[in-house]
């Protein structure tokens, strides 16, 4: 009988598995890789990560490496927000588009040099989008999927900034939202930025894949800061009302539909643009609070006060920050205004909630 590889032998580890292991985390597969869930209680990472530090491996996360004119060699037209304009060492978040209007991926576009550009992107989309970009780049273009080569940590919470500078990283003050730099730890060249997906202050450090190590432990060195998994990430990002590809994005649902307006250039001509202009979205994402603690998860019902059914959650998770479950999904158009109730569940059992603003959680220390 012919041997049949388990589940973990097909997900891919980065650098910093066996590193995980000898911590006790607890280990899930993520979008192709083998990640660690939590060390300790969800709710006690997240304490740490509001109040303090905490540092997420993210090693799994995509990083394409590109060289040319934007336009020129194709690279504007693959995604959907205005790059041309972009100063070097800012970064600016946006997507990619099918020819159809679908989101292929969410992404974050850096930009090195007048014609040096990195785009990370998610984790389980890798393979999918560098057959993308490889289809639609041309001749005039350096492309390199560089995402087995580059590690990522992200540092995240309220002292990160001091435990930067704790580092030797004096220059980190300098780093405004949405902005990167060229910086060495410990002699290991590094490039930091700052954008942050938990709503704290925070900075994430592209670093070689054979260094991960050696940076990972002259982070945990400084007694402030804990590893924290991916449970309380997505608490955290669900806190924030930031979507996720695979929940509140996939190539079935509309930029418009969620809620990525302000991410479209509609000056310039991008892949999807043509359906993008034509659509008239039936339903758009929105935004909900339990009455209770009970917390919603993807996939439940959302109806109105009358029964109706006008949605469907897509993310859902109990918040320590309101003590009570949120929610984000897509309803029926026009949007639900806030304030008004809503229910989630099934036809059998019901629970009360209430439609809310973004982000749930308005107390970060995001952009201090």
């Amino acid at each position: 009988m012919a041997n049949i590889p388990s589940v973990e032998a097909l997900l891919h580890n980065t650098p910093l598995a066996d590193v995980h292991a000898a911590l006790g985390a607890k280990m899930v597969g993520f979008g192709g890789w083998n990640m660690p869930l939590q060390y300790e209680s969800i709710l006690s990472e997240w304490d740490h990560n509001r109040k303090t530090v905490s540092i997420f491996d993210c090693s799994h996360m995509g990083e394409f490496m590109i060289k040319g004119d934007a336009v020129a060699c194709g690279l504007d037209s693959i995604v959907t927000q205005t790059i041309t304009d972009m100063p070097v060492n800012t970064c600016r978040y946006g997507a990619m588009l099918n020819e159809a209007g679908g989101i292929i991926d969410d992404l974050i576009v850096y930009r090195k040099g007048a014609e040096d550009w990195m785009i990370v992107v998610n984790a389980a989309n890798i393979e999918k989008n560098a057959r993308h970009f490889r289809a639609h780049l041309n001749a005039k273009a350096n492309f390199e999927d560089a995402s087995f080569k580059t590690a990522k940590l992200d540092v995240q919470g309220p002292q990160s900034r001091d435990v930067l500078k704790a580092l030797g990283l004096a220059a980190i003050e300098k780093l405004s939202y949405y902005t990167f730099g060229q910086f060495q730890i410990k002699g290991v060249p590094c490039l930091i930025s700052r954008t942050g997906y938990t709503g704290e202050l925070g900075y994430e450090i592209y670093c070689p894949w054979e260094k991960c190590k050696e940076i990972w432990k002259n982070i945990l060195d400084n007694a402030t800061v804990k590893p924290t998994g991916l449970g309380v990430r997505d608490v955290l990002r669900v806190e924030m009302c930031y979507s996720l590809y695979g929940h509140e994005l996939d190539e079935t649902i509309s930029p418009l539909e969620a809620g990525l307006d302000k991410f479209i250039d509609g000056k310039k001509n991008f892949i999807g643009r043509q359906a993008v202009s034509a659509q008239t979205p039936q339903r758009t994402i929105g935004y909900f609070i339990s009455a209770s603690r009970k917390s919603p998860r993807a996939g439940n019902k959302i109806f109105d006060a009358a029964g109706n059914e006008i949605g469907m959650v897509t993310s859902g998770t109990f918040s320590p920050a309101l003590n009570a479950g949120i929610g984000i999904g897509f309803m029926d158009s026009p949007r639900r205004d806030a304030g008004v109730e809503i229910f989630f569940g099934d036809e059998k059992s019901k629970a009360a909630a209430v439609v809310a603003k973004r982000p749930f959680y308005k107390f970060g220390s995001l952009k201090t």
